[in-house]
């Protein structure tokens, strides 16, 4: 299980280079490509998303697939609310939130139902999905830029899970509650930034 977890942590870590592209200007990529780069670009996408798939470790059973699954479905939503012109209010201090709550939920080792816990995370990627609708560049294809940051989600929520998962096995879970006030912390520096 360790040397999967390493596998997709050096997977994430390869594509780290191409930061620089993540967000608009660079519509010379393909949209696929830009849709991928984007949520790794931003500071508050990344600890979100990785956030995400830690939670979900911490909780277990059905919620190390359904809260991910939640986000990622949600997201594309937002994605499509936004590029459909529907806007979706107050974005950028919805991302920053849920920075600033996933480190909360983790930091509190927070518990609750399934249901309760895919509507949290698909409350706050409706935010994440708008913003990256809204990005998209206007040359691009809606569908392909949205496999984009679909997949790179996944990659992210993969990098928290896998995170989630190491921490499990050597059995210490302050590990988890350290990274979630790391993050919740972020997520204020985020706000007044």
């Amino acid at each position: 299980m360790r040397q999967n977890a390493l596998k997709i942590v050096l997977a994430v870590i390869a594509t780290l280079p191409a930061l620089a592209l993540a967000h608009p200007g660079h519509e010379h990529t393909n949209s696929f490509l830009t849709g991928f780069l984007h949520p790794l670009g931003g500071l508050d996408h990344l600890l979100a998303m990785v956030a995400v798939g830690i939670w979900a470790t911490t909780l277990g059973g059905r919620a190390i697939w359904a809260v991910p699954a939640a986000f990622v479905a949600t997201m594309l939503v937002g994605g499509g609310l936004a590029v459909a012109g529907i806007q979706v209010p107050f974005i950028e201090q919805g991302i920053v939130l849920s920075v600033l709550f996933m480190g909360a939920l983790l930091l509190a080792s927070a518990k609750f139902s399934l249901l309760s816990c895919t509507l949290i995370a698909g409350f706050f990627a409706l935010f994440h999905g708008a913003a990256h609708g809204l990005e998209m560049p206007l040359n691009a294809n809606g569908a392909v830029y949205a496999a984009g940051f679909a997949v790179a989600t996944i990659l992210l929520h993969a990098v928290g899970i896998a995170f989630g998962t190491v921490v499990a096995s050597i059995q210490a879970p302050i590990i988890n509650r350290i990274t979630g006030s790391v993050i919740a912390i972020a997520g204020m520096v985020l706000a007044f930034a």
